[in-house]
Order: C-alpha cells, then structure tokens, then sequence
C-alpha cells in the first residue's frame, strides 16, 4: 500500500494500547500470507530476545531486541508472535512463528486466521 490502511493502523495502535496478544489477523504482505495473533511491540520484542538468550549460537542478538525505541505516531508495523506463513495446504512453522511486518507493505487483510490442513 503506497498509503497504509487506516482501519488497520487502528487495529495495530489498539494491540498496542491494550497490550493484548489475543487479536488474530491474516495478511497477503510481498506475495505471502501470514496468519496469527499480533502482540504488542514491547511483548514481542521480549519474546525474540528471550528465545535468542536460550540459544548458543545466537545469544549475543538478543540485547538488539531488547532496547525499545521511542515511538511518536501510529504504530508502522504489525507484531505477529504465534503466525504461520501459509505454502499450499502447509502453515510453516508448524508451531508458530513470531514475524514483523510493515503496515505499508500489506496490500490485503483480513481479521482472524486462516486454518491449514497438515494432510
């Protein structure tokens, strides 16, 4: 969207202020659909630093994830933690994924998520 949708900047600034991760979305954003719940920045940001923390390899990144810049404005991304990248009949991951997508990237919405089948 060369113009971010309204409706779905004042969905994402909503998460924000409420600090609820229970908002499920579907979006078509560069040819893929990704679908799930989107969390608040903050919440997610925590969640990407506690899971590279854990890991050995990848432990020195999460102090990135956990300095929060000062946001003035609308929110200009979505925060999606539990989301899956829909391929074919296929949700990858399969446990969910934690994803960042700019709102002005999104070209088609809609609210809830849509179901994958595993056969």
């Amino acid at each position: 969207m060369s113009k971010p949708d309204e409706l779905l900047v004042n969905v994402a600034a909503l998460v924000e202020s409420g600090q609820s991760n229970q908002m499920s979305l579907t979006v078509v954003t560069g040819g893929a659909v990704i679908t799930g719940r989107l969390a608040p920045e903050a919440v997610w940001r925590q969640r990407v630093s506690e899971v590279l923390t854990d890991s050995a390899r990848l432990g020195e990144f999460s102090a990135v994830f956990t300095a929060m810049p000062h946001m003035e404005g609308p929110p200009t991304h979505l925060h999606f933690h539990v989301a899956r990248i829909l391929q074919g009949t296929v949700g990858i991951p399969e446990t969910g994924g934690m994803y960042r997508v700019s709102i002005e990237d999104v070209s088609a919405w809609t609210v809830g998520d849509f179901s994958y089948s595993d056969h």
